[in-house]
């Protein structure tokens, strides 16, 4: 086994170097670390008053940690459901199989931005995000 296998290379990102691409709910993603077979690191960008489509997680789980701007996040999963608040230093989990949708409040100064990290990795493949009804009509294109 090579030192490579055993001690993968360290990584470091930048949000501002990183292009970005559109999630399967239309929010604005920022890929930025993968470590294989454990997890992946992003950060979402949601500008004032959007609306992500509802979407719910085929293999992977979430923990998300709202860095700026403000909004609201609903979570259903089985018989229980909610809608709690997103404002900086907010940290929420979206465990697998959860049905969820975000918006950013209209008077926000600026975009709602969160660092997510998801376990196993992003597979960034087609029917990892399954469609759902949410509470909110999606704005996102």
């Amino acid at each position: 086994m090579s030192t490579h296998e055993q001690h993968p290379p360290f990584g470091t990102a930048d949000p501002g170097d990183t292009p970005a691409v559109t999630a399967p709910d239309g929010a604005e993603v920022y890929p930025l670390l993968v470590l294989e077979g454990r997890g992946s690191l992003a950060v979402f960008a949601l500008a004032p008053g959007q609306v992500t489509r509802a979407v719910s997680h085929a293999t992977v789980q979430e923990l998300w940690q709202v860095t700026a701007g403000s909004g609201e996040l609903w979570r259903r999963q089985g018989g229980r459901e909610e809608t709690v608040r997103l404002a900086p230093g907010t940290a929420v989990s979206v465990p697998l199989g959860t049905a969820f949708q975000f918006r950013a409040d209209e008077d926000s100064a600026g975009p709602l931005r969160i660092t997510a990290v998801t376990m196993p990795p992003w597979p960034g493949t087609d029917g990892e995000a399954r469609p759902a009804e949410g509470p909110w009509k999606a704005t996102v294109r």
